[in-house]
């Protein structure tokens, strides 16, 4: 059975192909620039744009099961060539809120993505993903030239997940039945201000950073490279809701794997040089 992971680049995803190798299954990897994917020998990579229906055909033929992402694109038309094609399960990474009626554009793409997996008739799961501690590598240039952590939002709080768990979790879905149409929300294991996060930051560092509380224009400009206005806008949104009314932690990554979820603190020291 070969299994399609598509975002090749991506961290997920190269992770991902790793595990899957080390189960003994098949994998093919797939891409907007395969070149780029950086994969062990051996791989199959193919190009491939989920938005772009017409490149897919090499990557899913003979693939039974896809890990696909959302693309702001839209999944519509890879949805419906899977299903030509006999894929029998999709796993989306989504995002926790996802619904294809919100006002909130992040939350818009993800469920448009949902909805076009769900309608296909190919059996589905959603992977729904709170906020990534890897958000927090937007800190990385103001921590390397001034020692500081800038943000407006001190306060703001999460149970921010570390990539390798989201990694983690897709093998079980992909490889085994017992999570078919579910949503899974996925979180780190505890809830912390981002002002804690930047001291754990500090710690993994060896040495303290200050928190300086950035005005909210130049924070507004700082995102600018994330999105569109709106994207913007939502981001800056949930950074203020979530200082009282954050997502808790869900247990859904220790529920499937069958581990507890990695700490911030932990992510921090494995991605230490990033910040040096």
């Amino acid at each position: 059975m070969t299994i399609l992971v598509t975002g090749a680049r991506g961290k997920i995803a190269r992770k991902l192909v790793r595990l899957l190798l080390d189960g003994g299954h098949d994998v093919r990897a797939a891409g907007r620039d395969p070149s780029a994917a950086c994969l062990p020998p051996g791989v199959e990579v193919v190009a491939a744009d989920l938005a772009d229906p017409g490149t897919l055909g090499p990557a899913l033929k003979g693939a039974r099961t896809v890990f696909a992402y959302a693309d702001r694109g839209g999944l519509d038309g890879f949805a419906r060539r899977a299903a030509g094609a006999g894929v029998e399960h999709i796993v989306l990474l989504s995002a926790a809120g996802a619904s294809a009626t919100s006002g909130d554009p992040i939350a818009r793409t993800h469920g448009a993505a949902e909805r076009a997996v769900a309608a296909s008739g190919v059996p589905w799961t959603f992977l729904r993903a709170g906020g990534f501690a890897s958000n927090t590598l937007q800190w990385a240039g103001t921590i390397r030239a001034l020692g500081a952590v800038r943000d407006p939002f001190p306060e703001s709080r999460s149970a921010p997940v570390h990539e390798a768990d989201v990694a983690a979790v897709a093998p079980a879905v992909l490889t085994g039945t017992g999570h078919r149409g579910g949503a899974p929300v996925l979180t780190g294991p505890e809830t912390l201000t981002r002002r804690r996060q930047a001291e754990l930051i500090g710690e993994a560092l060896g040495r303290r950073l200050a928190f300086e509380v950035q005005d909210l224009a130049e924070h507004r400009r700082d995102l600018a490279r994330w999105g569109p206005p709106e994207v913007v806008e939502a981001l800056v949104r949930h950074a203020a809701e979530a200082v009282r009314a954050p997502l808790p932690p869900t247990g859904a990554v220790e529920e499937i794997t069958g581990r507890p979820a990695r700490t911030f603190a932990a992510w921090a020291r494995d991605h230490r040089d990033d910040f040096a």
